[in-house]
């Protein structure tokens, strides 16, 4: 039966060659389309799953009061981790590691290569499944100066040798290191990243703060016992900082890996739940719905074709067959339909993949020899089948032979209203989805035009590395004589980012009850000019540092906190150092670009540039990006010869800020195109069966005198009626998805009218495109032919 079902498949298909392509066609966008998603989706909900412990592992997390709100950070003490071992039952392991990125140079010989990697205790080999190739877990850090690597930075360090135990590197041109282990590389779906490793000790070692109970930069995760209760470890850390530091405002829990990626998401201090999960959730959801609206165009077109086929049935239910057999053969015929689409669909997966890799910035593999994946294709060629294959089958089984066979007119009232109905419901999805591609980029482009306080246009930024802190009037000289450079600046932190932060400040009239979380950058006396920050009371620093070694510049935020509209001659008091505040700048935006307020802040006069971190450049707007860039280079090769120059400009940087909403838009923009052409290629199909039906009526009007314009207004009047009851349906649904999605942002804008109506109109124009061919082209047929039978 099911070898006849296929033959049955393949004779009308050949038949009814032009229906059947509609209907592959349509499929397999929609299968290509949500099998791209799912292959999105399956690496986003695989994070880190190749680590063994995974469900025992845990972050440390600490929650700082700011004015208003509690704010979540993941750095920590450098001590707590060891403390936390030794004093908190159920703990089984801890692990530190360095919490910014860590990319360092590294010197093989004579050759040079940035390489990014971590200061780790040697704890992190067991806590995390991280296999070794050459070496071991048990002997890779007992030197000090050890150092694991991957096997790609083992490649990139030594090209194809193959045994590279015991070869020596230098990092950062400071000291030598061993190689003791070689690890197999992560996959790109894991929190965990590096090239290369080293003790933790040596970076414990050479930053004294690190001792320091009161100072914060450090990541520590935690293993617990397989028995031991999460709430009570939360217990005992809540207030585990605090027994220390009597003073401090700061409270820790713990965070679980498995949340890390998807979930990593913090409302007044306490997880909300959401996170990259929303759009797993959202685009999982999507997918489904472009491939029903794919299985509707199926249904559509299989059920308007249902009176060619009316004698078939009646002569197969005279023959004997009973409904049940039919409905068999046509579900079979779906099938066949739906099987021919998997591959048509696979093979545009296949030609797409490269592209959607660069849309999604991820490394997605079909990887057809996966079980999972042969079965989910084998899982979505039923499912369509079935969906698609349902309808048509049960309504052309109903068929009375009689009636068919006497050549009486079938009732198709029901099968007609149900097909407007599918097309209502897929342009209903599609104006939704154009609807809220609108608003995500209004959103996005909402934030990144916004007024940031500072002048993120032609300025170039690069990491302090060397003796650049030391002799950077030096270069900062140079970089001026070369007449691209307008100004340059010393900081320990990049503007767009957030700082340091300490609740130790105070000031005349300060509620001692009330803690205050105020940030901090150390900068050179020409940061503020150059970044374009304004100072709009006092002064500015003077180009000398020494003479404010003990001045500050504030924002107007923390002025608010103050409660002085001039603070300017102020005293801010740390301990038992005081300083004078010189200046007030306008608040300006960094860490969270999509918050309405910035938290305060104060600049220090840095006398000290050896400590910087970053150095800022402004290029003269007259001058090409590619001429400085090769000017400064120049400089720097010159003044800093160990170190390869390597620089970001500010605008790039800013932009990586937006990295998820730029996805979410950019996919919803394909999405929402993908969903138009599946339901254009039934509306496509659903006019051509119209005008063919409608054949006769059209000769008889146009013998009467209607016109080819008047006709093609009365074909297409119909469908369009369907586009404006869709827009109906959309509106308020989009309306409130949007309106929800906003809420996660304090910076956001208004949803306008004027949206709602462009969507709307905008499908009425593609839908007026899409079966104008066939209404006008039925139109001009002249009537002798389409009346020459009667």
């Amino acid at each position: 039966m099911f070898r006849n079902s296929l033959i049955a498949g393949f004779r009308n298909f050949r038949k009814n060659k032009s229906y059947s392509f509609l209907n592959i066609l349509g499929l397999a966008i929609g299968i290509a389309c949500a099998g791209l998603i799912f292959l999105w989706v399956e690496d986003e909900t695989g994070f880190d799953q190749v680590h063994v412990k995974k469900e025992r592992l845990y972050m440390v997390l600490n929650n700082w009061p700011f004015s208003q709100h509690f704010s979540t950070y993941e750095s920590t003490p450098g001590l707590m981790g060891p403390a936390i071992k030794k004093e908190i039952p159920g703990v089984v392991n801890t692990c530190r590691t360095n919490e910014s990125r860590n990319i360092q140079l590294i010197v093989i010989g004579n050759k040079s290569v940035y390489s990014e990697g971590m200061y780790a205790d040697s704890t992190l080999f067991s806590m995390f499944t991280i296999p070794f190739v050459q070496g071991s877990a048990a002997t890779a850090f007992i030197q000090t100066h050890s150092m694991v690597i991957t096997e790609k930075a083992a490649h990139k360090f030594f090209g194809p040798e193959k045994n590279i135990l015991g070869r020596t590197v230098r990092l950062d041109n400071k000291q030598d290191y061993r190689i003791t282990g070689v690890v197999k590389d992560l996959p790109e779906n894991n929190s965990i990243q590096f090239e290369w490793l080293v003790p933790f000790d040596i970076m414990f070692k050479e930053n004294s703060w690190l001792s320091n109970w009161d100072s914060n930069g450090i990541l520590t995760m935690v293993e617990l016992e397989k028995t031991a209760h999460v709430e009570a470890v939360n217990q005992q850390l809540h207030d585990f900082i605090k027994k220390r530091v009597p003073k401090s405002i700061v409270s820790s829990f713990i965070f679980p890996m498995k949340d890390w990626h998807l979930r990593f998401d913090f409302e007044n201090g306490k997880p909300t739940g959401k996170g990259r999960i929303q759009y797993v959730h959202m685009f999982s959801l999507i997918a489904w719905i472009i491939l029903f609206l794919a299985c509707i165009n199926f249904m559509n077109l299989a059920t308007a074709r249902s009176e060619k086929r009316a004698k078939e049935v009646g002569v197969r239910k005279v023959l004997g067959s009973g409904r049940g057999k039919l409905i068999g053969q046509f579900i079979s015929e779906a099938m066949f339909l739906a099987f021919l689409s998997v591959i048509a669909g696979v093979l545009i997966m296949m030609i797409v993949l490269p592209f959607f890799n660069v849309l999604a910035q991820k490394q997605l593999t079909l990887n057809l020899g996966d079980p999972i994946h042969l079965l989910s294709l084998l899982g979505i060629t039923v499912v369509c089948g079935l969906v698609a294959g349902s309808y048509p089958s049960l309504y052309l089984s109903s068929f009375n032979p009689v009636f068919v066979l006497k050549g009486i007119k079938m009732k198709s009232g029901s099968a007609a209203q149900i097909r407007k109905g599918l097309v209502v419901m897929q342009f209903s999805v599609s104006i939704i989805l154009i609807i809220c591609t609108i608003i995500i980029f209004q959103q996005i482009e909402h934030a990144r035009n916004r007024e940031l306080g500072y002048d993120k246009n032609n300025l170039l930024v690069t990491d302090v590395q060397g003796d650049m802190g030391k002799h950077f009037n030096a270069i900062k000289q140079d970089l001026l004589s070369t007449g691209v450079v307008e100004k340059a600046a010393l900081s320990d932190h990049e503007t767009i980012y957030g700082g340091n932060n300490s609740d130790h400040y105070s000031w005349e009239g300060k509620d001692p009850n009330v803690t205050n979380i105020v940030s901090q950058r150390n900068v050179s006396p020409e940061l503020l000019s150059t970044n374009g920050i304004k100072v709009v009371l006092g002064r500015d620093f003077y180009p000398d540092p020494v003479p404010d070694s003990n001045n500050i510049i504030i924002t107007e935020s923390l002025a608010k906190i103050m409660n002085k509209p001039n603070p300017v001659g102020s005293i801010i008091s740390a301990g038992d150092d005081r300083y004078t505040v010189i200046g007030m700048v306008k608040d300006f935006v960094y860490g969270n670009v999509f918050g309405t307020s910035s938290d305060p802040l104060i600049f220090f006069c840095n006398p000290h540039y050896e400590y910087s971190n970053v150095m800022y450049m402004k290029i003269k707007k007259q001058v090409s990006t590619e001429k400085a860039v090769q000017q400064i280079e120049a400089v720097m090769k010159k003044d800093n010869p160990l170190y390869p120059f390597q620089y970001r400009f500010v605008d790039d940087q800013f932009n990586q800020l937006f990295l998820s909403e730029m996805l979410v838009s950019k996919l919803s923009r394909v999405f929402a195109v993908l969903a138009i052409c599946i339901s254009c290629l039934g509306l496509f199909g659903l006019a051509a069966f119209t005008a063919e039906r409608r054949t006769k009526e059209i000769g008889i009007r146009k013998v009467l005198g209607a016109g080819v314009m008047r006709l093609a207004g009365l074909l297409s009047g119909e469908f369009l009626k369907l586009i404006a009851i869709a827009s109906l349906l959309a509106f308020p649904i989009a309306w409130y998805a949007m309106h929800n999605w906003l809420q996660n942002y304090a910076y956001h804008i208004t949803i306008h009218w004027w949206i709602f109506a462009a969507a709307g109109a905008a499908s009425m124009v593609i839908a007026l495109i899409t079966i104008s061919f066939q209404t006008i082209r039925a139109a001009i047929v002249n009537p002798i032919r389409s009346l020459r039978s009667e």
